[in-house]
C-alpha cells in the first residue's frame, strides 16, 4: 500500500519538499525583516529579499557538491536576490531555519489532524445516539459478562476521542515554537529581539532557551500524542474485528457490491479496513519510540535526530491522518445487527444475570461467600448442561428458601442493567440529564442497596 495514494491532499502538501523549502524561505525572510526592524540591516534590502525564490533543481545542483542541504538552499536562493543576499541567514545556523520551519509544518499538519478528529468524534456521537438503546452483551475476557448497549460502547469511544482532541491541541501548542538563537543558542550573533520579532511574524512562540536546536522533548511529545491517537484507533478497530467474527457477527464493515474478500473463497467479507488500521497504528507507535530516542543529543547538539525525523514526522502525520479518516468512514458506514446482538445475549442461558441474583441473596441476609457459592453452583451447571440459569435457580431449594420463584424471575430483567445509560450520555452532553422518576421506573422493587450499606449491615 502506498500511503501517498490515500493521503489527504492537504497533509501530503504539508510534508512535500516544496512546502518544506517554502517554510525555510519564510523563516529567512522573517529574520531579515526582524533585523531591519531593529536597524541591523538596511531597510532598502527588503524588497529584493522578499522577492526571493527557489529553483529546486539549482539547489540539488549545489547540494551534490556541498553535501549540505541548507547551504545549497542558501546559494540557490541567493542567486535570485542579488547583492542583498548577503543579509540572508545573517547570524544564523542551519537549525534556526530547519527547526523553525519544521514547527511551521507541524502547525499546518495539526490543523488537518484536528479536523480529522472532529470528524471522527461527530461520527461516533451520531452512531452512539443511534444505538443508545441497542441491547447487547458486555464481554470481559471475551466471555459474556452483563448486558450493555452498543451505543454505550461507542459513548466510551466518544469520550476517548474528545481526550485526544485536547491532547493534540496541547501537543501542537508545545511544538509551536521557533528558535533563532545561533550556533549554540546563546544569541551571540543574533540578538533575542530578532528571535522574538521573527517568531511573532511566523505565528510561533520564541523558545525561552535553546541550544543549537529546539529541545526534542517537544517533538517526542507530539509524536507520542499521535501514537496515543493511533493506539485508540487500533483499540476501536480491534473491537470491530472481534464483533465481526462469524461466531459473533454483531457488526460488519461496509462491503461494496464489486468488492472481493478473498482470491480463493468467494464468501469472504473480511474486516480488512479495521485490520489495516491496526497494522498502521503499530508503525506510528514505533515512530514515537524513535522520537523519544532523539531527545538525548550530544552537548549542544548532534545530527542523530535529523535523519530519523525526516521520516517519522511525515510518516506519522500521514498515517494518523489516513487512519482517522478511515475510521470515520468505518464508523459512519458500519453495519449493526441488533437482532444478532440480542440472540447472542440470550445464548448464554441467562448467566449474565448472575450478579443480580447474588446481590439479591445478600440483601436477604446471606453472607457474600454463601450467596456466591449458591449462584456459582447453578451457573456452572448451566454452562455444563446448557440449561437456563433461571430454571436451575427456581429448582434449587437452598435458593428458593430465600427467593421465591416470582422474585427470581423479576431479577432476570434487562432494564435493570440499562437504567443509567442515559446518565452516561448526559455526562457527555449528548442528552439532557435524565429525570430521577424516569430512571426509577425501570428499577425492580427488589433492587439491592449499595454494597457499602450491605457490608455495614453484615
Amino acid at each position: 500500500m502506498s500511503i501517498e495514494r490515500y493521503s489527504h491532499p492537504d497533509m501530503a502538501r504539508v510534508w512535500s519538499n516544496d512546502n518544506k523549502y517554502a517554510k525555510w524561505l519564510a523563516v529567512e525572510i522573517a529574520v531579515c525583516e526582524a533585523w531591519a526592524e531593529i536597524g541591523g540591516i538596511p531597510g532598502d534590502a527588503l524588497p529584493a529579499i522578499r522577492q526571493a525564490s527557489l529553483d529546486v533543481n539549482r539547489m540539488r545542483h549545489f547540494e551534490e557538491r556541498t553535501k549540505h542541504d541548507v547551504t545549497a538552499f542558501l546559494r540557490a536562493v541567493g542567486e535570485t536576490v542579488g547583492e542583498a543576499a548577503r543579509f540572508i541567514h545573517l547570524g544564523l545556523t542551519s537549525s534556526d531555519v530547519v527547526d523553525t520551519g519544521l514547527s511551521l509544518q507541524i502547525k499546518e499538519a495539526s490543523a488537518t489532524l484536528e479536523a480529522d478528529l472532529a470528524g471522527l468524534r461527530a461520527a461516533l456521537e451520531r452512531r452512539a445516539l443511534e444505538h443508545k438503546d441497542t441491547v447487547m452483551v458486555g464481554r470481559t475476557h471475551g466471555v459474556h459478562a452483563e448486558p450493555t448497549t452498543f451505543g454505550f460502547k461507542l459513548a466510551v469511544w466518544v469520550d476517548e476521542a474528545r481526550r485526544h482532541q485536547r491532547r493534540l491541541r496541547e501537543a501542537a501548542e508545545q511544538i509551536a515554537y521557533g528558535k533563532i538563537s545561533g550556533a549554540v543558542g546563546n544569541h551571540a550573533n543574533v540578538p533575542p529581539a530578532v528571535e522574538e520579532i521573527t517568531c511573532r511574524r511566523l505565528g510561533l512562540q520564541p523558545a525561552p532557551v535553546s541550544t543549537q536546536v529546539l529541545q526534542r522533548d517537544r517533538h517526542a511529545h507530539y509524536l507520542t500524542t499521535l501514537a496515543l491517537i493511533a493506539s485508540s484507533l487500533e483499540k476501536f478497530a480491534t473491537e470491530i474485528r472481534g464483533l465481526q467474527r462469524t461466531e459473533v457477527h454483531e457488526v460488519e464493515e461496509p462491503f461494496g457490491t464489486q468488492q472481493t474478500g478473498s482470491s480463493a473463497m468467494p464468501h469472504k467479507r473480511n474486516p480488512e479496513l479495521a485490520e489495516r488500521i491496526c497494522g498502521l497504528a503499530r508503525v506510528v507507535r514505533g515512530n514515537a519510540i524513535t522520537a523519544m530516542e532523539a531527545i538525548p543529543l550530544w552537548h549542544e547538539r548532534d545530527i542523530s535526530n535529523s535523519s530519523a525525523e525526516r521520516l517519522i514526522f511525515p510518516e506519522s502525520c500521514l498515517l494518523v491522518d489516513y487512519c482517522l479518516r478511515l475510521m470515520t468512514r468505518l464508523v459512519a458506514e458500519l453495519r449493526v445487527f441488533p437482532d444478532r446482538m440480542r440472540r447472542n445475549l440470550e445464548s448464554s442461558y441467562g448467566l449474565v444475570y448472575s450478579q443480580r441474583v447474588l446481590l439479591a441473596l445478600i440483601e436477604k441476609g446471606l453472607s457474600r461467600d454463601d450467596a456466591y457459592k449458591l449462584v456459582q453452583r447453578n451457573a456452572m451447571r448451566a454452562w455444563d448442561t446448557e440449561q437456563p440459569l433461571l430454571s436451575l435457580l427456581q429448582a434449587d431449594q437452598e435458593v428458593t428458601r430465600h427467593l421465591a420463584a416470582e422474585e427470581l424471575a423479576g431479577l432476570f430483567d434487562i432494564g435493570y442493567y440499562l437504567k443509567h445509560i442515559d446518565t452516561a450520555f448526559a455526562r457527555l452532553g449528548l442528552l439532557e440529564a435524565p429525570q430521577t422518576s424516569s430512571q426509577s421506573s425501570v428499577v425492580s422493587s427488589s433492587e439491592p442497596r449499595s454494597y457499602r450499606q450491605l457490608k455495614t449491615r453484615n
